[in-house]
C-alpha cells in the first residue's frame, strides 16, 4: 500500500517527512530529543544533524543529543558518514575495542532514528522512501535500499534528491512548467531540470518528468575543508602539527560554523584554544574574503558547468533556458548569498525562490510515496569490460548511454563474443557503470579523521580517483556463458544483445552461433542506476 514516511539521509543532517493527506503536502516530522528546529522565513523546520557518538559507558548518543553535550568534535563522534559512504572510504576508528566504520556508523544512526519514526508514526506495512543523489552509483543505492528494507521491513522505493525536491515545491507550481532544482548540500551539488506534467484524470496524481539532470563533486563539506586549509594557512600551521592534531576535529567544527555565520552576517570570527597547551588559532572573516576563497576554489566556475550540463540535457529534449519558469534552491548550501546570486544572475532575481532550503527533499519524498510520480532516466554510462584480441589489452565497450529511457523497445546494444584464446570454453561478463561523464569536478584532497580522531588532510591519487568514477556492478556474481564445445582463438561463438525493463534492470539475450540455439531470452543481469 502507498506510505506517508520520508527519509533523507543527509551529509549534514537527516530530514524526515510524512504526507498529511488533508493538507495535501508533506511536512517535516519532528523526533524528540535527537531533532532540533530551524527558523526558516516564517517555519520552524525539524531537522535530525547526522551525528553519532558513541560514550565510554556503552550508551550512544544521536543527532542533538550531541550537539547539545557539545560532542562534535569528540574522537568519538563520526559525521559526514553520508559523504565517505558515497565515496566507498574504507577508513574506520577503534572505539573501546571495536573497529567501527562509517558504514557501521551509519547504520547504528539510521536504525534509531527510522525505528524512533515508525515506531512514533505506527506505521506497518506501508511504503517507504529513501533518497539519493542524483549522481550516487549502484553501490551506494544498493546499500541505503537493503540497510532501510532491513531496519524497516517494510518496501523501500527509491527516488533522486532534486526529483524529490521538485515535488516537495509542486504544490506551488503549475502544469506543463519546467523548472530547476538546485540542490547544494553537505556533500554533492546536484541539478536537475523538471517539468510538472498536467493530471490525465481528476483526482489522480500528478507527473513529474526529469528533463536534465548534472552533478558535482562540491558541497558543504568541501568548503569546510577548504576554510580549513586556509585558517591552517594564515596561522602558518599545519594538519600535521602535534598541537593541531589535538584541536584538528574542533577546529573543523568551527570552519562549518564560519560558513554558516557568514550565510547570514557580514563578518565572522573563528577562535579554537588548545586546552593543554594554551596556544590559539584565530581568523577572521568578511563575507567578501569568503566569497574570495570560493572563487579561488572555482567554486562559482563549477556551479556554473554543472547547470550547463543539466540545461544542455533539457535542449537535447527541446527545452531551453527560457522555459525554465522557476528555479528553486535546496540544500545548506544553498543559503549563501553569492551562490543564490551566482543564479540570480543566470536567470534573474524574479525566478529564483529559496523558499525550502532545508526540508524540501524530504517533504517531496513524502509526496512520491503518497502517490505522485515522476518519469525519469539512466543517469549514468554503462559498458562490458572486454579485451582486445589484437593488443590484448581491457577495452570498455559501451552498452548503455547516460539519458537512455527505460523500458527499452529495442535492443540498446549487439554484441559478437569472439574467443581470446584457444580451447576457451567460459566467457565471462561484467558490467561497469561508469560516472566519468556525470560528474566534472574530482578533489584532488579531502580530510579524513584518523584512528585517534583527529582530522588530517590527504591526498587523492590517480587510482583513486578512478575507482570513484567506475563501478564494477556484478564482480561478485559475474556472468558466464558455457560453450558446449571448446572454441578457437578468433572463433565468433555468440551473439548477445542487451535492453532495460521497467524496473530498471539490464537484461541480455543470447544465441550460440555454432548451433543456433538460444540460450538467454531477456535474462536480468544487473540492477542500473
Amino acid at each position: 500500500m502507498p506510505g506517508r514516511l520520508a527519509i533523507d539521509f543527509g551529509t549534514s543532517n537527516t530530514v524526515l517527512a510524512t504526507w498529511d493527506q488533508v493538507r495535501q503536502q508533506g511536512v517535516a516530522f519532528p523526533l524528540l530529543n535527537y531533532g532540533r528546529f530551524l527558523q526558516i522565513g516564517d517555519e520552524r523546520v525539524s531537522i535530525v544533524p547526522s551525528l553519532i557518538h558513541y560514550q565510554s559507558d556503552g550508551k550512544v548518543l544521536y543527532g542533538n543529543e550531541v550537539l547539545q553535550r557539545n560532542l562534535v568534535n569528540s574522537q568519538r563522534t563520526f559525521q559526514w558518514m553520508k559523504r565517505y559512504i558515497s565515496l566507498r572510504s574504507p577508513a574506520s576508528r577503534s572505539i573501546d575495542g571495536q573497529n567501527i566504520s562509517n558504514f557501521i556508523a551509519a547504520e547504528h544512526f539510521l536504525k534509531e532514528v527510522i525505528q524512533t519514526a515508525i515506531q512514533d508514526l505506527r506505521i506497518d506495512n506501508e511504503e517507504i522512501a529513501v533518497t539519493v543523489p542524483v549522481e550516487a552509483f549502484e553501490h551506494y543505492e544498493s546499500w541505503i535500499f537493503d540497510l532501510t528494507s532491513k531496519i524497516t521491513g517494510q518496501r523501500i522505493r527509491l527516488i533522486d534528491e532534486p526529483s524529490a525536491a521538485a515535488l516537495g515545491y509542486s504544490a506551488r507550481l503549475f502544469a506543463n512548467q519546467a523548472y530547476l532544482v538546485f540542490d547544494f548540500g553537505g556533500g554533492t551539488l546536484d541539478v536537475s531540470i523538471v517539468r510538472q506534467e498536467e493530471q490525465s484524470i481528476a483526482g489522480s496524481a500528478g507527473r513529474s518528468r526529469v528533463l536534465g539532470k548534472a552533478g558535482t563533486e562540491l558541497g558543504g563539506t568541501v568548503i569546510d575543508e577548504w576554510l580549513f586549509q586556509d585558517v591552517l594557512a594564515l596561522n602558518a600551521c599545519s594538519d600535521k602539527d602535534p598541537e593541531i592534531e589535538q584541536i584538528s576535529r574542533l577546529l573543523l567544527v568551527e570552519c562549518e560554523a564560519l560558513k554558516e555565520k557568514l550565510s547570514f552576517q557580514e563578518k565572522a570570527d573563528l577562535t579554537v584554544m588548545n586546552p593543554i597547551s594554551g596556544s590559539v588559532i584565530s581568523a577572521r572573516y568578511s563575507r567578501q574574503q569568503f566569497e574570495e576563497l570560493l572563487d579561488k576554489k572555482d567554486a562559482y566556475a563549477k556551479i556554473d558547468q554543472t547547470l550547463r550540463r543539466a540545461l544542455n540535457e533539457a535542449r537535447e529534449r527541446g527545452f531551453d533556458d527560457d522555459d525554465i519558469k522557476v528555479v528553486l534552491m535546496v540544500g545548506g548550501c544553498s543559503q549563501i548569498p553569492s551562490v543564490q546570486n551566482t543564479l540570480r544572475r543566470i536567470f534573474g532575481r524574479e525566478r529564483v525562490r529559496v523558499e525550502r532550503p532545508l526540508d524540501a527533499v524530504a517533504r517531496g519524498a513524502a509526496a512520491f510515496i503518497a502517490g505522485e510520480r515522476f518519469e525519469d532516466y539512466l543517469q549514468h554510462d554503462y559498458a562490458i569490460r572486454m579485451v582486445n584480441s589484437k593488443t590484448n589489452s581491457v577495452e570498455y565497450k559501451p552498452l548503455v548511454k547516460r539519458g537512455s529511457t527505460y523500458p527499452s523497445k529495442e535492443p540498446l546494444a549487439r554484441l559478437t563474443v569472439k574467443a581470446v584464446q584457444n580451447h576457451q570454453e567460459r566467457f565471462g561478463f561484467l558490467i561497469y557503470e561508469m560516472g566519468s561523464n556525470g560528474r566534472d569536478y574530482k578533489p584532488t584532497m579531502e580530510i579524513f579523521f584518523t584512528d585517534s580522531g583527529s582530522a588530517r588532510l590527504t591526498m587523492i591519487n590517480e587510482q583513486e580517483q578512478e575507482g570513484r568514477t567506475m563501478f564494477c556492478l556484478n564482480e561478485n556474481r559475474p556472468f558466464f556463458l558455457e560453450a558446449d564445445s571448446p572454441a578457437y582463438k578468433g572463433e565468433a561463438r555468440f551473439e548477445v544483445s542487451f535492453g532495460i525493463d521497467s524496473n530498471r534492470r539490464l537484461l541480455i539475450s543470447t544465441k550460440d552461433l555454432k548451433n543456433g540455439n538460444i540460450l538467454h531470452e531477456n535474462y536480468p543481469l544487473v540492477k542500473l542506476n
